[in-house]
């Protein structure tokens, strides 16, 4: 299931965790993507919480925790790498998080709704 959120990040349940990346629209709007910096795997994180910060060459920007959490994994290749995002941004994923609560998903848009908002 994919859902997207206001803030242009994509957001994948896989089992009982949360993958969290940005959108091709997002990542348009940035450029190219020259330094990425993840937070620590173990982190409880509140939702809203800025975790990761994008700079490219027009702009620094920030991802937030788009619920509570912890976050159980990072891509790490995008820290030596953060021109992935620009080449495949629905495949360069930042983060895993395990939500606090398992309905986390629920208030999210689909498809169809980000659609909307971007056009």
């Amino acid at each position: 299931m994919l859902k997207y959120t206001e803030d242009h990040e994509w957001l994948r349940a896989e089992g009982d965790e949360i993958v969290v990346g940005i959108t091709k629209h997002a990542s348009e709007q940035l450029g190219d993507v020259v330094f990425i910096e993840l937070p620590e795997e173990g982190r409880e994180v509140a939702a809203g919480e800025e975790i990761v910060v994008i700079e490219s060459v027009k702009a620094a920007s920030d991802i937030t925790a788009p619920v509570a959490g912890v976050i159980t994994a990072v891509n790490a290749a995008l820290a030596d790498a953060p021109g992935d995002v620009n080449g495949d941004p629905m495949a360069a994923w930042f983060f895993r998080l395990k939500p606090a609560d398992a309905g986390a998903m629920d208030g999210f848009m689909d498809e169809a709704a980000y659609k909307a908002l971007v056009e």
